[in-house]
This record gives structure tokens, C-alpha cells and sequence, in this order.
């Protein structure tokens, strides 16, 4: 899919959308051209343009090298950010920005929900969408933003699991919190991947300014304030999912020794009586009692005290 864009008050305005019989975007006159999952008709459009698209594997290469470079005066800069699959599974994925002066191509393969929002809130964003480098910086911008809210989301489900698991929460409760905190650390991993990755194109991207770069090292300097202060929540959320778990952890263990020890007491209220009743199952010849109308009798009532015996000490030694 090829989504293409030009700079026109009061923001961004998308090619192919003006005239319905306009069949392909011009893309010369374009200012970021984002590329989401692209066909190899639409890559070949982009390449016709001077811009080299990178592949999948390209992208998913973990070294600085291939992530981060500048190639004829063509920053190109891949963060991993979170975002959905086409199926719907949240996933942490590649996305590469490759910046020129004239415009910004943007290649991913799954779908970061601020790049769906980003379009409409071009022109409200800092640095604004009048130039390649600022619709770059104000994805960023946007990025970043998304990245705080998802981080205020695992914080408000954290708040909801430690007041399930610190209340009267039955077993299956505890088993779904714990589920649901594991997801919480899995998201906050993905989270904390994206704000390195962003860092480090940021500073890669600072070092490259020119020509304007008095006017945007600002906007820069302030994107990267934020992306440590959001690594710095994302760690105190890190801390409170470790917390939630060994919470839920110790009342799953508190519910089990809890039936443990009702099973204990039962398995010791039972012992007396059954060490009485296998002392008369022994059938010895002078066993007097055998012999006698009360002695079966005599027998129960013997059990039954012992077992009430054994109650009264446990209640008296508070053990129940």
C-alpha cells in the first residue's frame, strides 16, 4: 500500500484523493510517501524516484550500520516502534525513515496506529509539515506521544490488577492477573526497544543537521528530553510489574497452603480414630471388648473423642 502527501494549508493533503480519475498519485510532487506493506509495482515507483527501498530483511538487520547511515545525502534511519499486524497481534516491527531534501519515504510492515494519526495532526504538531525534515520529526513527535499513552495505559491496568489481586480474589482471578501482567511487561519491553531505537536516530539525525539545523536542533533536543523521561517511567513500570507479579505469585501460594492446611487438619482429625479402629481390627484372642455388647459401641464413641480431642488441641494451639 503507497499513501503519498504534499505540504498544502493547513496541513497535509493526500495525493490520489483530489480527482477520482487521477489512476497513480504523481509522486514527484509528493513530500513523504509512507510505504506500508509494498507491492513491488510500488517500490519500483519509489526507486524510479532516486530512493533505494529497502526489504524486510533489510530492515530487521540488528547492526548500527545498516540501521542508521547516510548514503548521497540521504539520511536513512530505522527504528523499532509497536504497531499491529494485519491479523490483529500486537507486535515491535521495523519501520525505516529515509530522508532527502526533497521529500520523506517511509517503509514499514505493520501498522503503528500514529501513522494513521499523524496525517490529521500534521500541521498542530512542533516542528510543523512545511519540509521533509519536519514531517519526520513531527512522526516522531507523534511516535513519541503514542508511546506515553500506551505507557499510561499499562499504568491504569497495573492500578486495576493490584486492587483484584489485594482484594478477595478467587483463583481464577489470580490466574488472569497474572496473565494479564505478564502482557503488561511484554508491552512495556516493546515500549522501552522503540524509545532506545528512537534515541538513537535522534542523535544520529542531530549530528547530521545542516543548513536549517539552528531551527530544528531545538525541536530535536526537546524529543529527546521526552524519550528519557518516558525510559524513565517505563522502568518504574518495569519495577511495578515485577510487584504485581510476586503479589499475585504469593496469593496464588497463600490460596494453596490455605487448602493444604484444611486438607492437613482433616488428614490429622482422622488419624486417631483410624489408629483406634485398626487397634481393633487386629482380631487378637483376648481382646475383651470383642466379646462384649458394648464394645462396638465403646469403639465409636472412642474415635469420635479422640477426633474431637484432636480438634480442641488444634483451636487451643490456634492452628486454625
Amino acid at each position: 500500500m503507497l499513501h503519498a502527501y504534499v505540504s498544502q494549508p493547513p496541513g497535509l493533503a493526500r495525493l490520489g484523493q483530489q480527482s477520482p480519475t487521477e489512476p497513480r498519485p504523481d509522486l514527484e510532487r509528493a513530500i513523504w510517501i509512507d510505504l506500508y506493506r509494498p507491492l513491488d509495482s510500488q517500490v519500483a515507483a519509489v526507486s524510479a524516484l532516486g530512493v533505494e527501498v529497502p526489504t524486510l530483511a533489510d530492515m530487521e538487520e540488528i547492526e548500527i550500520s545498516n540501521r542508521l547511515y547516510r548514503e548521497e545525502g540521504t539520511d536513512v534511519m530505522t527504528v523499532v516502534i509497536p504497531g499491529h499486524t494485519p491479523d490483529g497481534d500486537h507486535v515491535a516491527g521495523p519501520v525505516s525513515f529515509i530522508l532527502s531534501r526533497d521529500r520523506l519515504v517511509t517503509v514499514r510492515h505493520h501498522a503503528p496506529r500514529s501513522f494513521t494519526t499523524y496525517p490529521e495532526r500534521a500541521a498542530r504538531t512542533t516542528p510543523g509539515c512545511t519540509a521533509p525534515e519536519r514531517i519526520f520529526l513531527g512522526l516522531i513527535e507523534e511516535i513519541v506521544a503514542r508511546l506515553a499513552d500506551l505507557l499510561e495505559g499499562v499504568g491504569r491496568v497495573l492500578d486495576a490488577v493490584s486492587v483484584r489481586v489485594l482484594g478477595d480474589a478467587r483463583p481464577e482471578d489470580l490466574k488472569a492477573s497474572l496473565g494479564e501482567v505478564g502482557r503488561q511487561g511484554d508491552l512495556l519491553g516493546k515500549i522501552r526497544l522503540a524509545l532506545l531505537t528512537l534515541e538513537r536516530a535522534l542523535s544520529f539525525y542531530d549530528q547530521t543537521l545542516a543548513g536549517q539545523g539552528a531551527a530544528l536542533r531545538p525541536i530535536v533536543k526537546g524529543l529527546m528530553r521526552d524519550i528519557a523521561a518516558l525510559s524513565v517511567h517505563n522502568d518504574f513500570l518495569s519495577s511495578r510489574v515485577s510487584l504485581s507479579v510476586d503479589a499475585t505469585l504469593g496469593m496464588i501460594n497463600l490460596a494453596q497452603n490455605n487448602t493444604v492446611r484444611i486438607l492437613s487438619v482433616v488428614t490429622a482429625l482422622f488419624l486417631p480414630p483410624t489408629l483406634i479402629a485398626s487397634a481393633y481390627g487386629m482380631n487378637f484372642a483376648n481382646m475383651p471388648e470383642l466379646n462384649q455388647s458394648w464394645g462396638y459401641p465403646f469403639a465409636l464413641v472412642l474415635m469420635v473423642a479422640s477426633a474431637a480431642g484432636t480438634w480442641a488441641f488444634f483451636k487451643w494451639k490456634k492452628w486454625l
